[in-house]
């Protein structure tokens, strides 16, 4: 298969086949003109924008936001400031995101949330979120918010997945009311509202299987929060049957039906996150000044508005009837 070289600013090579290129062509509408002109304006943007303060201007980061956004430089330079400033909010969930802390080291080595090393038939990462491997009575909420945070700051430092983006799995067995009600509400709420908009990333499948009857309603609750895109790309199985007929198996750890034990993939992972653990860190660096630059709605629509009071408050009812219900 042919390679085409994509030299970033720091001088490094990124071959993209023939074949993502024209993914790359057909989903994003990127060309060698349209990626160079786009980077090219959306560098001067950030080195000449006073409210930011060393943001990165190498290609693989800034095409993160190109490639999200599908080179319309002015909402990914608005997804640049909002990525920006949900690091800003939530130092204490986005930042110091050392997979060797110990806090964090152990949900990643229990499983909670990982990338399968096997790309799928559509070149796509697969990232498993398993709720065994989060003990509440062990881990915060914050925990699980910077293993999120972690895993995906990893795989965007990867071309490859900018363009072909992800497929979720979230195995639900084994969770409890304290998953749920682990959250304080007025936090999730505000994580939920701002997470789709600010992190570049392609979500492309949600697969979610051995969801409890009594965990539905709050899935349902979600999807009617999220884009209609989002929404149509979240499906629930009955079985593993089901699930290996939409994601390949080898993707899957064998515990979930795949070909590969759990425990290699978590092994693999970790040295994944152990060979981009200094880009990570060096994020910390980045610095949003002022988000007087975000440009914010004056008006949501109210069935689709994830925002305000009333948002908190549906959320604060939803984990009091937590409290009360008993998990499968």
């Amino acid at each position: 298969m042919k390679e085409t070289k994509v030299v970033d600013e720091e001088g490094g090579a990124n071959p993209l086949s023939e074949s993502l290129l024209k993914i790359a062509k057909r989903e994003l509408r990127e060309d060698r003109c349209t990626r160079e002109q786009s980077l090219e304006q959306l560098r001067n943007w950030v080195i000449k924008n006073e409210d930011l303060q060393n943001v990165r201007c190498d290609d693989t980061f800034l095409l993160r936001f190109l490639r999200a956004k599908k080179f319309s430089v002015p909402m990914a330079e608005q997804t640049l400031l909002k990525y920006l400033n949900i690091r800003r909010t939530f130092p204490h969930m986005s930042t110091k995101l050392d997979y060797l802390e110990p806090r964090l080291a152990d949900v990643i080595e229990q499983g909670y949330i990982f990338a399968a090393p096997q790309r799928d038939r559509h070149g796509r990462r697969v990232v498993i979120i398993n709720a065994k491997g989060l003990n509440p009575k062990l881990h915060t909420s914050c925990d699980q918010a910077k293993a999120h945070f972690l895993t995906y700051e990893c795989l965007m430092e990867d071309q490859e997945t900018q363009i072909t983006g992800l497929t979720h799995v979230g195995d639900f067995s084994g969770v409890s009311t304290a998953h749920v009600t682990n959250w304080n509400p007025t936090e999730f709420a505000r994580i939920f509202k701002w997470g789709e908009q600010s992190l570049p990333l392609r979500h492309k499948e949600i697969h979610l299987i051995n969801v409890p009857s009594t965990l539905k309603w709050l899935i349902d609750f979600v999807k009617n929060r999220v884009s209609s895109k989002m929404k149509n790309r979240l499906i629930i199985y009955a079985s593993e049957k089901e699930l290996q007929k939409s994601v390949d198996a080898k993707c899957l750890p064998l515990e979930m039906g795949g070909t590969m034990p759990m425990r290699e993939m978590i092994e693999l992972w970790k040295q994944e996150l152990a060979s981009k653990r200094d880009l990570v860190l060096g994020l910390d660096q980045s610095q949003l000044l002022s988000d007087r630059g975000i440009q914010r709605r004056s008006s949501f629509n109210s069935e689709k508005s994830s925002s305000g009071p009333n948002f908190v408050s549906q959320i604060e009812s939803i984990e009091g009837s937590f409290r009360k219900l008993e998990f499968d």
